[in-house]
């Protein structure tokens, strides 16, 4: 049986056709690239990415190098006694009734949990272990302060079967490092990389993953940078060499047996691994690591503000080119910000003339400074750039800093607007918002009934009237969203609401 072309397979074949024809009539570019002409305008049409990289290399000359400088560290910590352990938190059967027939029952045979088990005396001490390595001749080594934390008694294990006693020398909460001291001068120890490793970089994890002694897994870089909400100073390398509970303190290795990062937190709904793996970069565990044996502690610059992201809708609020630096919520009472004159809403694009990418960008440039340290900060107020000189207080345990009440008179309001329901607030400035229209871009952006506004556009909110005075102002400039600050009992925030949709 012959199948007969259809009249849409000749069609197609005739465009086919045609198309052949014109690729036939270009030209070739030169490079090998193809020119092709549309009207008047040529084209080019660049050769695809060539890649000529080694393959996978042989990790295990890395590995008999730098095994022997990666140690097991092994915590004997307190453990505070469990009332009652015996019982088990099963029922009590106690307060029986005198007739009830199973009194005689426990009368012979005991209450459930009072049987051999529960005579014994609780733990007082719990055990866990993590990975270190050194980093001089000496007995320096590095590992998690998570590690080592709440420790009465630290021990680590050496490749070759040794156990040394040691002693901290140092801890940095902020940072998960510890450094730790043995006694001895002919350990074999590693160096910690000038550089990053790249995006796809193979690197080889060493540790003491759930006990089970040196163990060597490798995988590559996944990105730098990241945060993953554990501080301000996150700025973590990211790997998928595989690594588990146990490898925490230990190093991180490039091919050239240098270490790039101390494997620090898992991403894991299991607990166990599932590729995705932090460490610490090796430039923060120098520099924490050279004050920690110095000093013991770890000292930084504080500026003492509040601050949050710049979103593009925020940076649109504020007429920023970019949504880029840090905006300031709230300057904490008597810290080096609020006596300099930094204000709410500010936002910091620049330290000493270094640009503030973002939040974290900011905490980190002034963790680098001392305290007493003079700094130029650069900041935008009101669409103007303006210079502030700050002199740094020391970071230490401050108290999140708490906004004081204006208690200036409220002129009484009670309307709607942007799908807020609004009255004066009792209680000092701002207006306090009685009702969300659940469909409103307020409620999608988490604004609730009980939150404060407390200014709009960088101005202070008086009544109503000051709301559509800033909403007002904000649409002659041509913004698409205008900014609240909102105060509740969790703190301050600023809030971009759009302008477009009620």
């Amino acid at each position: 049986m012959v199948n007969l072309p259809s009249t849409h397979a000749k069609a197609r074949r005739i465009r086919k056709n045609a198309l052949l024809a014109t690729v036939l009539s270009l030209g070739l570019g030169a490079a090998g690239a193809t020119a092709i002409m549309v009207g008047n305008a040529p084209f080019a049409l660049a050769d695809p990415v060539s890649v000529d990289a080694p393959a996978p290399a042989d990790f295990s000359a890395v590995v008999k190098g730098v095994l022997p400088a990666v140690v097991a560290v092994q915590v004997k910590s307190k453990i505070e006694p469990v009332a009652d352990r015996g019982r088990r938190g099963g029922p009590d059967f106690r307060d029986l009734p005198r007739d009830h027939p199973f009194n005689e029952f426990f009368r012979r045979f005991g209450q459930p949990g009072e049987g051999d088990n529960s005579r014994r005396p609780p733990r007082r001490f719990g055990r866990s272990q993590g990975s270190g390595f050194f980093i001089t001749e000496d007995g320096y080594m590095v590992t998690n302060h998570h590690v080592i934390d709440g420790a009465e008694e630290i021990s680590v294990v050496l490749n070759d079967g040794r156990e040394l006693d040691a002693e901290v020398v140092g801890s940095d909460k902020r940072t998960d490092l510890a450094l730790l001291k043995v006694d001895g001068d002919d350990f074999i120890y590693v160096a910690l990389a000038d550089e990053k490793p790249n995006v796809g970089e193979w690197v080889v994890a060493v540790g003491n993953p759930f006990g089970l002694g040196g163990t060597v897994t490798a995988g590559i870089v996944s990105a730098n940078g990241r945060n993953i909400g554990s501080g301000p100073y996150d700025d973590y390398i990211q790997i998928d060499a595989p690594v588990n509970r146990g490898n925490s303190g230990g190093p991180t290795f490039n091919t050239r047996g240098e270490v790039v990062g101390v494997n620090t937190a898992i991403f894991s709904p299991s607990g166990g691994n599932v590729g995705i793996a932090f460490a610490i970069p090796a430039a923060a565990v120098e520099a924490v690591v050279e004050e920690l044996r110095d000093d013991g502690t770890v000292t930084r610059g504080w500026l003492g503000v509040q601050i949050q992201q710049v979103s593009a809708e925020i940076a649109d609020s504020l007429g920023l080119d970019e949504a880029a630096g840090a905006l300031v919520v709230d300057p904490q009472d008597d810290g080096p910000a609020q006596a300099a004159g930094i204000q709410p809403g500010d936002v910091i694009t620049k330290v000493d003339g270094k640009a503030v990418e973002d939040t974290r960008s900011l905490a980190r440039m002034i963790a680098e400074y001392d305290p007493k340290a003079t700094v130029v900060i650069t900041l935008v107020r009101g669409g103007d750039e303006r210079q502030i000189k700050v002199t740094l207080g020391k970071l230490g345990k401050q108290a999140a800093a708490t906004p004081k009440p204006d208690t200036a008179p409220v002129k009484p309001a009670s309307d709607e607007i942007l799908g807020l329901t609004l009255r004066a607030n009792d209680d000092g400035q701002g207006l306090v918002v009685v009702n969300v229209d659940p469909d409103s871009q307020a409620a999608e952006r988490g604004i609730q009934s009980g939150d404060v506004i407390v200014s709009v556009a960088g101005a202070p909110v008086t009544d109503v009237d000051a709301i559509g005075t800033g909403i007002d102002d904000a649409r002659d400039k041509g913004r698409k969203s205008v900014l609240l600050q909102i105060e509740n009992q969790r703190g301050n925030r600023f809030i971009a609401l759009p302008l477009d949709k009620g």
